[in-house]
């Protein structure tokens, strides 16, 4: 937002902010246009030394593949090879090179944090729960949460983060697993999931709950339709 706007957008004590929040059930934060543009910035010179350490590469190829978009090693290892040959200068074999680096790297992080992860004392039924990469669990161990019980205790806010309001004023809780891009909505499904694999929950009484639900609200936008 412009300078003189911004208060404006933000709401007395943040009301604007943490309604729109309720409402689209996304983080929502509100920055100058200036301290965009530094954030911008930042993000290319972060990307830009990631790839130059990760993939041994110049500054300024690393630069062409921030340009063309590329915000992490993921996207390098794993997008289809067109995607890679149409920036300048890369051909086949540039392209393969670049994604066995990639993939090499990736697979290496994924094995000394599944080692760490297993020095902690993490239990296999965490180890295998489907959606959690090693990382994942490495970074759930180090907080104590070791077996697939302890992560079906948890909160989504905990996992994914969230913006709690104290005196007026907005603090970020960072959640467990943001870092690795795992939002309320993803965070939800997996602690559910986790608990109907232990036993704790019935997937057929979600489902007959979640279709009672759909029908209220189906009588309710009837009844609103006939008035």
């Amino acid at each position: 937002m412009p300078e003189e706007q911004l208060s404006l957008a933000i709401g007395r004590r943040g009301q604007n902010v943490r309604l729109a929040s309720q409402l689209t059930g996304l983080d929502i934060d509100i920055m100058t246009e200036e301290e965009e543009s530094a954030r911008r910035q930042k993000e290319f010179e972060e990307r830009t030394a990631l790839f130059m350490e990760t993939l041994d590469l110049d500054e300024f190829f690393a630069q062409l593949l921030v340009s063309e978009g590329f915000t992490n090693l993921e996207e390098v290892a794993y997008v289809e090879l067109d995607e890679l040959l149409v920036i300048d200068g890369v051909d086949e074999g540039t392209a393969q090179e670049l994604q066995t680096r990639a993939r090499e790297f990736l697979e290496e992080q994924a094995r000394k944090a599944l080692e760490r992860a297993r020095e902690l004392g993490v239990e296999d039924s965490l180890i295998a729960f489907e959606g959690l990469t090693p990382q994942m669990v490495e970074a759930l161990a180090e907080d104590g949460i070791k077996t697939l019980e302890d992560f079906a205790t948890c909160a989504d806010w905990e996992l994914a983060g969230g913006w709690t309001t104290q005196d007026g004023e907005r603090i970020k809780d960072d959640g467990l697993l943001e870092k690795f891009d795992v939002d309320l909505a993803e965070a939800q499904n997996m602690v559910m999931t986790a608990r109907i694999v232990l036993g704790w929950v019935d997937p057929d009484e979600l489902l007959a709950d979640d279709e009672a639900e759909e029908g209220e609200e189906g009588a309710a936008a009837s009844e609103e339709d006939a008035v």
